[in-house]
């Protein structure tokens, strides 16, 4: 029997690929200043930037699109995303955002005081900013081996630290602490899951001492995958089943419909507290649209409606994980150092240990994602120190321990042979990995540098 197996769907329509040759694509990559962000999609070749908005929607999402009802308010697609989610997820309340990130400003802005500290299991770039630009000072509480990236015996390495969670609640006092933001899954440590054990236990203490419990549900269909397939009493449950249970133990959630909800746009805040919901209804009006639209058009409501369902189905969740695994273990056999284990939405290439020649200050998995690309016209990108930013009290660089650079796959776009191509490019990079040279700002920016910032080769 196949150890991977196929893709769980037939392909109806194609869209053609081209490639540069070696010298355009070295003319691409200096035009960009070194930043993957900044090439041209038909510049690229296969597209392994992100897995947000890159999917592509089955035929009953396109069928969806064309029952859009565009009505300014009360739009009938946002009430079937609505009832969809309360029956997936299982919170009251459900306030359309364009995207994940407009979820983060709703929640940020209702939520945190100048001063308080918002812990959680590792920083995410866009909700960190959100938390910090509203006063707020981000904590690290996830466990200590999900900063190293060869502890591939650790199946849930997303986990909070109990210990760290408690000891930030005895230093600056529950008041302080408005809520607890726990990733399923943690994207920055390698896609790596929660276990409903340590969801079950971060509820307790957090909920004994009036925090609040939210989730960044970005890919929590994934998360429920890894706890069915690891998790002692969940090998029989549904992943329907699972993601209910795993939102059961919190308060609300920000969720970025672009990737599990497999859709090209849109996201969703989720909350059980009314005063909080009337709150964000308020918000969502200036910065979104109408509570019933928030800045989506009715017809992408339907195709995150229909999306979330698809997703829950174990066939497709399985294929998804699996892909991954395939091109973490062509890499891991082949003796390159990745993050391990393989999470559910990327492989991450550990570019410190990639790149043993260039100091961090000399961004290794910048300069490694720029190679991938000039070696075979893929796009990869950066999740290391550019990614960090800079201390917002004393303005120096964040040094984080894993300096990565993601190979992130989009949910039903590419096949086994793309990701050998890719495999294929990685392992002769690794091969010849003395010839990359560090890189330098030429432009940086203050805010989110890593999309849109330059940089030049080093001498």
């Amino acid at each position: 029997m196949l150890k991977f197996m196929p893709e769980p769907f037939k392909i109806k329509a194609v869209e053609p690929l081209k490639i540069l040759s070696k010298e355009e694509r070295e003319k691409a990559i200096k035009r960009a200043g070194y930043n993957t962000f900044l090439l041209k999609s038909d510049e690229v070749y296969i597209d392994l930037l992100t897995d947000s908005g890159t999917n592509a929607m089955s035929d009953n999402q396109w069928a969806g699109l064309m029952i859009g009802d565009e009505a300014y308010a009360g739009s009938r697609n946002f009430y079937h995303l609505e009832n969809t989610v309360k029956d997936i997820f299982g919170f009251k309340y459900v306030v359309p955002t364009h995207q994940g990130r407009g979820a983060e400003n709703l929640l940020s802005t209702i939520c945190i005081k100048e001063g308080d500290y918002i812990p959680g299991n590792m920083y995410f770039t866009t909700t960190r900013y959100h938390q910090e630009n509203n006063g707020g000072n981000f904590v690290d509480v996830i466990i200590d081996e999900a900063h190293d990236s060869t502890r591939g015996d650790i199946k849930f390495k997303g986990n909070v630290d109990l210990a760290k969670f408690q000891k930030l609640i005895n230093e600056v006092g529950p008041d302080k602490i408005p809520y607890i933001c726990v990733a399923v899954t943690v994207n920055l440590a390698g896609g790596q899951p929660v276990s409903m054990e340590n969801i079950k236990e971060v509820s307790k203490l957090a909920h004994e001492n009036g925090i609040k419990v939210m989730f960044d549900a970005t890919r929590c269909v994934e998360n429920a995958y890894f706890i069915k397939e690891n998790e002692r009493g969940y090998e029989d449950h549904s992943i329907k089943e699972i993601v209910k249970e795993l939102f059961s133990y919190g308060d609300g959630c920000t969720m970025s419909g672009k990737k599990d909800c497999i859709t090209n746009i849109g996201g969703f805040l989720c909350l059980n507290d009314e005063e909080l919901f009337e709150k964000a209804k308020e918000l969502v009006v200036v910065y979104e649209g109408m509570p019933s639209y928030g800045g989506l058009a009715g017809r992408d409501m339907e195709a995150m409606a229909r999306g979330l369902e698809e997703a829950i189905d174990y066939h497709y969740i399985k294929h998804r994980v699996h892909q991954v695994r395939y091109l973490g273990e062509k890499l891991e056999n082949a003796g390159v150092p990745i993050v391990k284990p393989t999470g559910g939405h990327a492989v991450f290439l550990d570019a410190k240990a990639f790149l043993p020649h260039l100091s961090q200050g000399e961004f290794p998995a910048q300069a490694l994602a720029a190679a991938i690309y000039v070696d075979s016209g893929v796009r990869t990108m950066e999740r290391g120190i550019v990614s960090a930013g800079r201390d917002k009290h004393t303005g120096k660089n964040h040094y984080p321990k894993l300096e990565l650079v993601r190979l992130t796959i989009p949910r039903r776009v590419y096949t086994y042979t793309h990701l050998d191509y890719v495999a294929e490019s990685v392992i002769h990079i690794w091969k010849n990995k003395y010839s990359i040279k560090g890189l330098q700002w030429t432009y940086e920016p203050k805010m989110l540098r890593f999309f849109t910032g330059r940089f030049e080769e080093k001498e």
